[in-house]
């Protein structure tokens, strides 16, 4: 497996517009539609997300992270390979992605970026 960096971070919560207000009016980051995402998503520099989510909609957690692999199914075979839990593959505009519970009892996402355009933001690189 080779993890490329972290693609997005995420927080869900009640306050969903009122994070979102901050994350955007406060923190500056630019808003960043993605088609097939229910969350709010906002652009930082370096070509990585933050996400704002409602209740749930981050399945059972309130924060999430992202790690940017390069080859999702052989991201996948690896966990599963080492007896880690790994959920279906997902996607949307963006991204392919399939949620993981690491030894710590979190769920985590592996991604792979589909694409990053449409939002005036550049391709994540691996110096991320």
């Amino acid at each position: 497996m080779e993890v490329l960096g972290l693609v997005f971070a995420g927080s869900a919560t009640g306050r969903r517009p009122e994070m979102a207000a901050f994350v955007a009016d406060v923190l500056g980051l630019k808003p960043a539609p993605a088609g097939g995402v229910s969350a709010d998503m906002f652009g930082l520099p370096d070509g990585s997300f933050f996400a704002v989510a409602g209740p749930r909609e981050m399945g059972e957690t309130s924060r999430s992270l992202g790690f940017h692999v390069a080859d999702l199914e052989d991201a996948i075979a690896t966990l599963r390979a080492a007896g880690v839990d790994v959920g279906e593959i997902a996607e949307n505009d963006r991204f392919r992605y399939a949620h993981f519970r690491a030894p710590d009892g979190a769920l985590y996402e592996l991604v792979e970026v589909r694409a990053m355009g449409g939002a005036g933001l550049e391709p994540a690189t691996p110096s991320l």
